[in-house]
């Protein structure tokens, strides 16, 4: 069997061990393929640390394979899914196992199907969009008014968005849930499996994550950077641009809060509280921040075709399902940096590397074009 997983991994900590050893429990003699961010997380965040190093902590803890997720597909929720998704089904996987709060396949598929066939649906949720309410919410509204039924737990909602994918398409992958034991959004320690949130908390603080994290990921965490890092930059961005509507994110109403507020802040914590309404969830503005500071704007979004596959690294049984399947993949395989395709990412590396704690900046810069699939 393929199993194809999508993941953050920022950082990786006990829970997502948790999740890799259920699968090898469940599913003996699998290939597990790990679709995953680079630099920007799906909640707008920078990752603590390079993809390079994230595939490393990957590799040894028993996936098979590691490739990209490709930048355009860091928006929502359902953007996220439609490019994660159809990468597993290119590469050939026919389970995706995904951690639930709920737990419950079913529900989540009959949630996810409703949403998909039902067109009293759309208009309620335009009309609680239009009332001012965000996305998410008016969402999870609509489901309740409906079916007396809802979620609002992230990676159930994320889950949905995998099966609405696999539906659309009439992929042949199976879901698969697996029950998440921590709270994905808390800020506070809950023992040893704890959630990423908490982890990268004590992180911006100082402290100590040792026994939060396995080993081969905490040789990692010694230097760690944060979105919050670049906020005198991104002030700088947002008060020397004429017209924001051009990033990906901004309408003219967030516009003109962003363009109110911003010489109100110190931080990003502040700023985000200052231009956050009913409408503006604070994941959605904080990727819209991070798009202004990255200079990524609507044009590059005019393509959500899947272009491309960048493969991060592999071992030996990841390399023989390669071998295998790569003459019936229909677009390019990247193995290196390809220009055409990357300048982006390395856009983007370049903006990073601006950050203090970065001391060869040379040799970061070039690890995104010079970096070679890891091996293991």
């Amino acid at each position: 069997m393929n199993i194809g997983i999508i993941c953050e991994y920022n950082p990786f900590h006990f829970g997502h061990l948790y999740h890799l050893n259920k699968i090898k429990e469940m599913y003996k003699d699998s290939n597990i393929i790990l679709v995953m961010p680079g630099w920007i997380t799906e909640r707008g965040e920078l990752n603590l640390i390079d993809k390079f190093k994230r595939t490393d902590i990957a590799l040894h803890y028993g996936v098979d394979l590691v490739v990209e997720l490709p930048i355009k597909y860091i928006q929502s929720a359902d953007y996220f899914a439609k490019g994660a998704v159809e990468i597993l089904n290119k590469l050939k996987c026919d389970t995706i196992v995904f951690g639930s709060e709920s737990n419950d396949i079913e529900f989540l598929t009959f949630l996810a199907k409703v949403q998909l066939n039902n067109k009293d649906f759309d208009n309620l949720v335009k009309k609680y969009v239009n009332e001012g309410i965000n996305y998410p919410t008016a969402i999870s509204r609509t489901l309740k008014e409906l079916y007396g039924k809802t979620t609002d737990s992230p990676n159930d909602l994320l889950g949905i968005s995998y099966i609405k994918e696999i539906i659309k398409n009439n992929y042949k992958i199976t879901p698969i849930s697996i029950k998440r034991n921590s709270n994905y959004n808390s800020k506070e320690i809950e023992g040893k499996i704890t959630s990423a949130t908490s982890i990268r908390e004590l992180l911006k603080k100082g402290k100590k994550v040792k026994k939060y994290v396995p080993s081969y990921s905490y040789k990692y965490l010694h230097s760690v950077i944060f979105i919050d890092d670049y906020f005198e930059l991104l002030k700088y961005k947002i008060i020397s641009c004429e017209d924001l509507t051009i990033y990906q994110g901004v309408d003219e109403n967030l516009s003109n809060r962003i363009k109110k507020y911003i010489n109100n802040s110190n931080n990003l914590d502040d700023f985000l509280n200052l231009i956050k309404t009913k409408r503006y969830t604070y994941n959605r503005l904080k990727r819209t921040l991070t798009f202004i500071l990255m200079s990524i704007t609507k044009n590059y979004y005019s393509n959500l075709d899947l272009e491309y596959i960048r493969v991060l690294g592999f071992n030996k049984k990841g390399k023989e399902h390669l071998n295998k399947i790569k003459k019936n993949i229909d677009i390019p395989l990247l193995n290196n940096y390809d220009n055409k395709y990357l300048s982006k990412d390395l856009n983007i590396n370049n903006i990073i590397s601006l950050n203090k704690k970065i001391k060869n900046k040379k040799s970061f810069i070039e690890k995104e074009y010079k970096e070679k699939p890891i091996i293991k």
